[in-house]
């Protein structure tokens, strides 16, 4: 007897933790499903997909790294994702049995610094690739002021400025980050297997804030070097949770239990 399933799939996937996120909160329900990670190469992207649609099984899946923007050629878009943030990072089965994409990183991005005055001042983000697009989506919903973007291809930056309508500059990346009420690193520099982001801190106030969507490690090197200057951090596990509570209640249809995200973090970080 098979069980209902979900997955993560991206190359690599080996690090990912949303099998414990989902898992954990699957067995606080009482759901009897399953939730796996998948090494899905990028030319084989498309036979994956035609192969889960035929699986009555399968709810659908998170998508992370590199396929965030190709898997949306592969699934229906009835939010036109594709003319808004550009890439998808959740997939789920409609009720006609046909897929579909929608992004839940934008939101989970946005929770932790909710509470943040940013309109009017200056951002920078790191990378430009799909996690980039949702967090820069979520910044121009808010009105923030310059953005940077500094990225190794100078003029991909340059186009997701225009694509969300947001004042600022792209510049290459660099050994220092421009003065910044806000830096997020949305690139995968500084995770595990991944060449390092070093960017020196100083031009930073003190009141900025340092997000690394990066969670693995945790305790990446541009967090570190954020708080030795005694700035205040948010972690990639942050907007990892946050995202995928609206993807569990997407492909489960039950909400996860958030008052149980101290036991959660604690299982995270074991």
């Amino acid at each position: 007897m098979t069980r209902p399933y979900a997955e993560v799939i991206g190359d690599p996937i080996a690090h990912s933790k949303s099998p414990i996120i989902h898992g954990f909160w699957a067995a606080q329900l009482g759901l009897d499903v399953d939730y796996r990670a998948t090494r899905v190469a990028p030319e084989d992207l498309g036979p994956w997909f035609a192969a889960r649609a035929a699986d009555p099984d399968w709810r659908g899946c998170n998508v992370t790294v590199p396929h965030k923007v190709a898997a949306l050629d592969h699934v229906a878009d009835p939010g036109d994702v594709r003319g808004s943030i550009g890439a998808i990072n959740t997939v789920f089965r409609q009720q006609d049995g046909t897929l579909a994409g929608t992004n839940t990183d934008a939101a989970g991005f946005w929770s932790p610094i909710a509470g943040v005055d940013l309109a009017g001042k200056p951002v920078t983000v790191v990378g430009a690739g799909g996690a980039a697009r949702a967090i820069l989506w979520a910044l121009a919903r808010v009105g923030v002021g310059p953005v940077t973007i500094m990225n190794r291809n100078v003029l991909k930056a340059a186009g997701l400025l225009a694509t969300f309508g947001l004042n600022g500059q792209a510049l290459p990346l660099g050994p220092a980050a421009p003065p910044s009420a806000l830096l997020v690193n949305a690139s995968s520099l500084g995770m595990t297997g991944q060449p390092p982001l070093d960017l020196d801190l100083s031009a930073l106030p003190d009141n900025a804030v340092v997000y690394d969507a990066v969670y693995a490690p945790l305790e990446t090197g541009l967090l570190a070097a954020a708080r030795a200057r005694d700035l205040d951090t948010v972690d990639g596990l942050e907007m990892l949770v946050g995202q995928a509570a609206i993807a569990f209640a997407i492909l489960f249809g039950a909400e996860p239990p958030r008052d149980r995200d101290d036991e959660l973090r604690s299982l995270l970080t074991a």
